[in-house]
This record gives structure tokens, sequence and C-alpha cells, in this order.
């Protein structure tokens, strides 16, 4: 694992998987949000999302710190310590395209009703 950022956890090199939910696109699901593992690049979904799939990557790599990948967002957020974070620039894009719909992916017509608070 290469950390050029000097900060543990966090290799600003590694570009994002892709625009949307790895997991959710696999399996024609949806997200709400989507968050970036600074670590290794993944794409998952937020904790808000029905599947909860950037928390599950946490939990399954031990890769523990994630930003945002919304527009306008640069947020980091630890999981192993439930506090946001700072952190460095990453490679880009730093977010999903701006034309991309919120949510995103196979939306079904009662979404908000799935939604995890």
């Amino acid at each position: 694992m290469t950390e050029s950022s000097g900060t543990p956890g966090i290799d600003s090199t590694v570009p994002p998987s892709g625009t949307g939910c790895v997991e959710c696109l696999q399996v024609d699901g949806w997200w709400f949000h989507l968050r970036r593992c600074a670590q290794c690049g993944h794409i998952g979904c937020c904790d808000s999302s029905p599947a909860q799939h950037a928390s599950g990557h946490a939990s399954q790599t031990g890769h523990q710190i994630v930003r945002s990948f919304e527009p306008g967002e640069d947020w980091f957020w630890h999981y192993g310590e439930s506090q946001y974070y700072d952190g460095p620039d990453l490679a880009p894009p730093a977010s999903r395209p701006e034309t991309q719909p919120v949510p995103g992916g196979n939306v079904p017509t009662n979404w908000q009703s799935q939604l995890h608070r």
C-alpha cells in the first residue's frame, strides 16, 4: 500500500473505482449518496442508502477513511473514530458527475421510504 499523502489510510494517488456504487451496480441496485474509500478508491453508497456499501467496505477491508463523492463536498469521515477527518486532495475526479441524478442507479418509485435515517 502506498500512502502518498503521508496520512495512514489515505492514498491520494488512487483514482475512484467509477461514478456509482460498485456493489449496487453489480446487482441493479440504487444509492442515495456516494462515498469514496480514501485508501483504495472504492465507491460505495452512504449509510442512508439501503445497502450501506461504503461502511460495509470499511468493515470488510479495514479501510476506515472515506471522502464524500458528492459534488461540492470535500469532507472525510473516519469510521473507526466516528468523526470527521482532515485529508488531502485525492486523485481526480473529486465527485460523481454533476449531471448524474441523485439518487442513482435503479431507483424505485418509493425510494424515500427505503432510506436509513
